[in-house]
C-alpha cells in the first residue's frame, strides 16, 4: 500500500463565512431548502441501496466501485451545502446547487479521496460496532445517530444562536462559526467512515474553523 504525506487525510471539509449575510433571510430557508430536501430524500434512499452493494463489492474484491463510490460522495456533498445553507450552519445566502458534483465555487466543500483498496475485515464490523462511540457524540451534535440531513442538536442551537446575533448586529459570530464547521466535519467524517468510504477511524478531535487542518505527524 502506498505510504501518504503526513498531511493526508481521507475526508476533507471546508467552508467560508460569507459577508455580509442578510440579517432575516435565515427566517425562511427552511421553505427555500424545500426542493433540495424532496430531492436529497430520494437521493439517500439511494445512497443506501448503493451502500449495501459496495458492502458486498468491498467483502468480495477489496474494492468500492468508483462509480457507486463518486455517487454517494455527491450525496454527501449535497447534503452538506443544503445543511450548510440552511440549519446545519446557516453560514451563506447563496442557494445551493443541484448538483452531486463537488462546485469549488461553493463555500461549503467535501472531499473525500478514493480508497484503491479497503479491508474485508472492516467492512463487517466498522459501520455498527466500531463507530458506536462515534455515534454516541454526534447524536449530541445533530439530534440523530448517523444523518447529514442534520438541522438539531447543539449544531442547530448555536447556528439559531449565530443568526438571532446576526439579527441584531449583522455579524455572524465567527468563534461560534468555527465551532459549528468543527462539529460538522466531526458528523461528516464520521459519516463517510461509517458509509464504508475509508478505513481511517475518525479521530476524537474537534478541528475548528473553515479550513481542514493538516494530519498531525506521527512520530
Amino acid at each position: 500500500m502506498t505510504e501518504q504525506p503526513a498531511s493526508y487525510r481521507p475526508v476533507r471539509v471546508t467552508a467560508e463565512l460569507d459577508a455580509p449575510l442578510s440579517r432575516w433571510l435565515w427566517l425562511v430557508k427552511w421553505i427555500l431548502a424545500i426542493p433540495h430536501f424532496i430531492v436529497l430524500a430520494f437521493l439517500w434512499i439511494a445512497f443506501l441501496v448503493i451502500s449495501v452493494i459496495a458492502f458486498f463489492a468491498i467483502l468480495f474484491t477489496e474494492r468500492y466501485p468508483r462509480g457507486l463510490f463518486d455517487f454517494n460522495v455527491g450525496v454527501l456533498r449535497w447534503s452538506w451545502r443544503v445543511s450548510y445553507y440552511a440549519y446545519g450552519a446557516l453560514g451563506t445566502d447563496r442557494y445551493p446547487p443541484f448538483s452531486l458534483g463537488p462546485e469549488p465555487g461553493y463555500p461549503a466543500r467535501l472531499d473525500i479521496a478514493y480508497p484503491e483498496r479497503l479491508s474485508r475485515g472492516l467492512v463487517l464490523v466498522k459501520w455498527w460496532l466500531l463507530a458506536i462511540p462515534h455515534y454516541l457524540v454526534i447524536s449530541f451534535f445533530t439530534g440523530a445517530s448517523h444523518s447529514c440531513m442534520w438541522g438539531g442538536g447543539l449544531i442547530g442551537l448555536l447556528a439559531l444562536f449565530a443568526v438571532i446575533v446576526l439579527a441584531f448586529t449583522a455579524k455572524y459570530p465567527r468563534d461560534i462559526f468555527d465551532l459549528v464547521i468543527g462539529l460538522n466535519r466531526w458528523v461528516l467524517r464520521v459519516s463517510a467512515y461509517a458509509s464504508l468510504m475509508t478505513d481511517e477511524y475518525p479521530p476524537f478531535r474537534l478541528d475548528l474553523g473553515g479550513e481542514e487542518p493538516a494530519a498531525p505527524v506521527t512520530p
